[in-house]
């Protein structure tokens, strides 16, 4: 394998170094016992079958397990959106004339969706149990580069409300990442990401979904960057932290793809 220390990007890097450690939680159940049940052997007695619960009249029942129970089409009150409420919300958000001009983060017609929230009641409504049910609908319209908010009424299915900002720029989604992946691999300043990936699992690099990814925002600070990415935070650019599936991280801290110009750049190491 290469040596990678002298390599000025695409760096394999330790899990220490980058990964943070999950815990997964289990919870054990623990189902009713057989407490009276006679377990002893001896003369009138028996000893008792594995498995089997206890038949007199101080046994515990055997236990129960219930299904879920179905999910409401309609929520009420502060519940979370369900499924059939985030559908609803989500085509009657993206109706008009936002979807005939915007463009997502591929350049296809209709905006970018971020993300789909229940809406803060207004201020006469916090205490009415009866009041709307809303949502937020946010999206980010690559065409003008803003971020517009749509506040759906589920109760009429009208919205009530939008919101159109500009160098507003919420953390990018899983379908940004992959698409900033994806322009970096086809960019030369993918190579030393392509180069440490191979390294590292004898394979080509050609599909970010080869990677775990996950990004984040970056905002141009005055002289703290190239030019070309002097507009990021009007733009909407993105620094990814880049993972082989199964495998090591890989650093890519230090480059920038801006989304909406669709390029990529190298910060200066200082």
């Amino acid at each position: 394998m290469r040596e990678k220390v002298h390599r000025h990007l695409g760096k394999v890097l330790t899990g220490a170094a980058l990964a943070a450690a999950g815990t997964a939680a289990m919870v054990a159940v623990t189902l009713p016992g057989t407490a009276g049940a006679d377990d002893s052997g001896g003369p009138g007695g028996g000893t008792r079958a594995a498995g089997r619960t206890g038949q007199g009249p101080d046994a515990a029942p055997p236990g129960v397990v219930e299904q879920a129970p179905a999910e409401q089409k309609q929520g009420t009150g502060r519940d979370p959106l369900t499924d059939d409420e985030l559908r609803r919300v989500e085509k009657i958000a993206v109706a008009g004339r936002l979807s005939a001009t915007g463009r997502d983060v591929e350049g296809d017609r209709g905006p970018q969706k971020l993300s789909v929230d229940l809406a803060e009641p207004e201020a006469a409504e916090a205490d009415d149990p009866q009041a709307p049910r809303r949502a937020d609908v946010t999206y980010y319209d690559y065409g003008n580069d803003t971020l517009v908010t749509k506040t759906v009424n589920l109760t009429t299915g009208k919205v009530e409300q939008t919101g159109v900002q500009r160098g507003v720029q919420p953390p990018p989604t899983r379908a940004e990442n992959a698409e900033a992946a994806r322009i970096l691999i086809a960019d030369p300043l993918g190579a030393g990401l392509k180069a440490d990936y191979k390294d590292a699992t004898g394979k080509e690099l050609t599909s970010p979904d080869q990677l775990d990814l996950s990004g984040g925002i970056y905002e141009a600070s005055p002289g703290a960057q190239p030019a070309v990415l002097d507009k990021c935070g009007e733009h909407r650019c993105v620094r990814l932290f880049s993972k082989a599936v199964n495998g090591p991280w890989i650093d890519t801290r230090d480059l920038v793809i801006d989304l909406s110009a669709r390029k990529a750049a190298a910060l200066d190491r200082r």
